[in-house]
């Protein structure tokens, strides 16, 4: 070991000390309980504790003794419980309690989640180790229950000695990190209870002679596996796992966008030393094995800050070091309260940050304008927004450009790729019609006290459509003034402005209307109903439902909005029969009622989407779309509701498109029917509205010739394209069930010699290849290789990357003998038909 091992032994027992105490000084009253019982929790199993659990739950971390609070706590629960003399445990069986993160580090504020790392023998049978995870389970629910964000993580001793066959799973990386994962660990941690551990008092320089070298130290006496616990070395430089962590970074970046700036530039500056590159960890335990006392050097946010800078610096890349600065004062500044003051265990972070600012030199008002961020409108959280995902996308591309200069595979699994990159996708990618959520925490409240819809007429210098301002109307308020948000479309912005905080139940909205039919009452009554229809947030999506087609969820249609055929009957006679009361053909004009369509929803992968349709044909078209977005085999909409704001007969119409969508969602969705047309007269014309398993169409029906000419195209178009001329295989009907507009989907059938593939594209149309050869993985990770790389040839106007990747599954029987599909895994083992998406 370290020639002052002992030394070293007790500089770290005081150095822990010291974190734990910094750590305990910025956290809430209840963030520091939930911190100090943890282990009370965990080393102790009683009916009585937080997150019991029936049977023989794995209990007692190693040398843990309680101290004065932590026996406080146990006194007191002895004397609720009768009497009773103390809290016993038998022979430990945790190894340790690791917090890591930004906990103790000047990274850590008041309101940080805590990440804790639950160690023990790989040798516990399986069967404890999923009693030992329901527990953890209910203490991060108990922690919930006093606004405590705790993540238990569950850690064999052997875990970064074997291959990582972990999912993404909530906070869990999955398999986008295992041993960057480790590094970030190595760096950060912070021993609550258990052992010390291995890797920090080791030589340097061991590279793949680690092992060897710890085993040695076990069998001559150094080290005892009672009080030391060693997770492993590194070998080599995981390059491979660069891209994964880049798209995991990405992900935490929704919530965390200036932490996960770093940490992206962190893994580019990583790849740029390849294959030299020097990880943190190993920068960290340097300083320690040479520090006299605890300093910033061993504080892992100054680390990457330093790694980043020099990496920036080194590229000449001013503009993002910049960027990088002002992520780190952000993220630091979280954890600033005055109430603190000069603090013993505080005042270190206010010395420190104060001294970087200085290096920087920055101005008085670049600190005052990062200092008001608490106050920031929607002004800065555009621009902010906007640099943000520029850095993270710019760290992502690099990455991906290393991957395949170096001819380096990614080792995250092809599964884990898809949930990250829909999360992605939902997230960041700007479609038309979708709204995008720009405040990723970057400010806590957008609010608005006034917005103004102003709508531009054809003819005139600026562009047709509708703009949105933060202001009132009159000239002193408007003049100058830039407008927030273009649309073509005035549902799309009141739909921005709610979901992004701006338009709240006291925010006035004014309009300026110039040819629409919208009028200042229904547009306050649209507001009311899109807000009490759709709440801003909502729980994140599954992992099963990323790994389905999407499917629409909630669903708002709102009639006559802009374009109402009824305000303009004044002094007009109307006159109907029973006979002529349908609104789609009214009256004895015979005249459709509906002049515009305006459809809202939001869908299992959690994006908010908006679509505009108007004219004659306006009811068609929308119903045609929203059939389109649901595959038949989904599950209907959650909620379906429908508003109408015409000036005459408004419940009537509503109540009799409700009827239409319903039925033709029932249509749409009847699994057991292979084809059904339904008629629909609009005016005075006709047409057909046709339901295949594959999707829905419409045909304007002149006679009935031409009906039925339809439906003898519509059986023909239901053939695959088949590249194997020679074989008339069928499409299994699953396929088509699952057949869903806007992304490309793949379908493995094993078969005695291979797998059939069906491939379903953009537009649905179908291609099979039977009996195909080789690796479904090696496969799968060529085509994601294809789509993000092909994207990055030819990216779309307003895109950063491609995070619109193919959906893979696997066409299985299930116990009733009927076909299934389930999402597609590379390890087989796991397959079982709870992840079945039904068949």
């Amino acid at each position: 070991m370290h020639e002052n091992f002992h030394r070293l032994v007790e500089r770290c027992e005081q150095f822990n000390q010291q974190k734990q105490a910094r750590a305990l000084a910025v956290m809430s009253r209840h963030g520091q309980q939930v911190f100090q019982l943890l282990p009370v929790l965990l080393h102790y199993h009683h009916p009585l504790l937080p997150g019991f659990v029936p049977g023989k739950v794995p209990a007692g971390v190693c040398h843990f003794q309680p101290n004065r609070r932590q026996q406080e706590f146990i006194d007191e629960l002895c004397l609720a419980a009768n009497g009773c003399q103390g809290l016993h445990n038998e022979s430990p069986e945790i190894f340790g309690l690791y917090s890591m993160g930004s906990t103790s580090s000047i990274g850590q504020c008041r309101h940080s989640d805590l990440d804790i790392w639950v160690c023990y023998s790989h040798h516990l049978p399986v069967e404890r180790v999923e009693l030992l995870q329901q527990k953890c389970l209910l203490i991060s629910k108990w922690a919930e229950q006093r606004q405590v964000e705790l993540n238990l993580f569950l850690i064999p001793d052997n875990k970064f000695r074997t291959d990582n066959q972990q999912w993404v799973e909530g906070e869990s990386c999955g398999s986008a990190q295992h041993l960057l994962l480790l590094d970030e660990f190595y760096r950060s941690h912070l021993r609550i209870a258990g052992k010390k551990l291995v890797w920090m008092f080791a030589p340097g320089k061991l590279g793949p002679n680690y092992d060897k070298f710890v085993t040695e130290q076990f069998a001559n006496g150094t080290l005892n596996s009672d009080e030391w616990l060693d997770l492993g070395g590194f070998a080599r430089i995981p390059a491979e796992e660069y891209f994964g962590a880049a798209l995991w970074q990405l992900y935490k970046g929704i919530d965390s966008p200036y932490k996960a700036v770093l940490k992206t530039v962190l893994m580019e500056a990583y790849s740029h030393e390849y294959p030299d590159t020097q990880l943190l960890c190993r920068d960290l335990k340097g300083h320690f094995q040479t520090a006299e006392q605890l300093d910033e050097r061993q504080d892992h946010y100054m680390l990457m800050l330093k790694k980043v800078t020099d990496y920036l610096s080194s590229i000449g890349d001013t503009t993002r070091l910049d960027l990088v600065r002002r992520c780190f004062y952000l993220k630091v500044s979280e954890g600033l309260h005055l109430t603190h003051g000069d603090n013993e265990q505080y005042g270190w972070r206010n010395q420190l940050i104060s001294r970087l600012v200085a290096e920087w030199g920055w101005s008085e008002d670049k600190l005052a304008y990062l200092n008001n961020r608490a106050n920031w409108r929607v002004e800065e959280v555009k621009t902010a927004y906007g640099e943000l995902l520029d850095a993270l996308m710019h760290s992502y591309r690099n990455l991906i450009q290393f991957a395949r200069r170096n001819n380096i595979s990614e080792s995250i699994n092809p599964e884990d790729i898809g949930i990250l990159s829909r999360k992605l996708y939902a997230a960041f990618e700007n479609l038309p019609g979708k709204v995008r959520l720009i405040n990723l925490k970057i400010a806590p409240n957008l609010s608005e006290a006034d917005i103004s819809l102003v709508q531009v007429p054809e003819g005139k210098v600026n562009r047709a459509g509708w703009y949105l301002y933060k202001y009132g109307l009159t000239p002193g308020e408007i003049i100058g003034r830039s407008p927030l948000e273009y649309n073509a479309y005035i549902s799309k912005l009141v739909a921005w402005a709610h979901f992004n905080g701006l338009l709240v139940p006291a925010t006035r909205v004014h309009l300026f209307n110039q040819g629409s039919d919208v009028i200042h009452q229904h547009l306050r009554e649209f507001c009311r109903d899109l807000a009490q229809t759709f709440p801003v947030r909502c729980p994140a999506p599954t992992n099963l439902a990323l790994s389905r087609p999407c499917e629409v969820r909630n669903l708002g249609i709102f009639l006559n909005l802009e374009v109402d055929p009824t305000s303009h009957w004044q002094g007009k006679a109307i006159e109907f029969s029973a006979e002529t009361s349908d609104p789609f053909s009214f009256g004895h004009q015979l005249e459709n009622l509906v002049g515009s369509v305006d459809i809202l929803y939001r869908n299992s992968w959690d994006e908010i989407r908006t679509l505009h349709f108007n004219g004659p044909t306006a009811v068609v078209d929308a119903l045609t779309t929203i059939l389109g977005k649901m595959h038949q085999d989904a599950s209907g909409p959650e909620s379906l509701n429908v508003f109408c704001y015409s000036r005459h007969f408004r419940s009537l119409l509503r109540t009799r498109f409700e009827q239409l969508v319903k039925e033709s969602v029932k249509l749409r969705l009847a699994r057991q029917r292979e084809s059904a047309v339904k008629t629909l007269v609009l005016g005075r014309e006709k047409y057909g509205i046709f339901f295949e398993r594959r999707g829905v169409s419409v045909q304007k029906l002149e006679n009935a010739v031409d009906f039925y000419n339809q439906l003898s195209a519509q059986k023909q178009h239901r053939h695959a394209l088949r590249l194997d001329k020679t074989e008339d295989r069928a499409v299994p009907d699953i396929v088509d069930a699952y057949a869903s507009e806007g992304l490309m989907q793949f379908f493995f059938e094993d078969t005695e010699e291979g797998f059939n593939l069906y491939i379903l594209d953009e537009t649905n149309r179908i291609e099979v290849y039977p009996d195909v050869f080789g690796s479904k993985d090696e496969l799968v990770q060529s085509i994601n290789r294809f789509y993000t790389s092909n994207h990055e040839h030819q990216p779309p106007a307003g895109n950063f990357a491609n995070f619109n990747l193919p959906q893979y599954y696997e066409i299985v029987a299930g116990d009733d003998g009927l076909a299934q599909v389930l999402p597609y895994r590379s390890v087989k083992e796991d397959k079982d038909s709870s992840r079945a998406c039904t068949g």
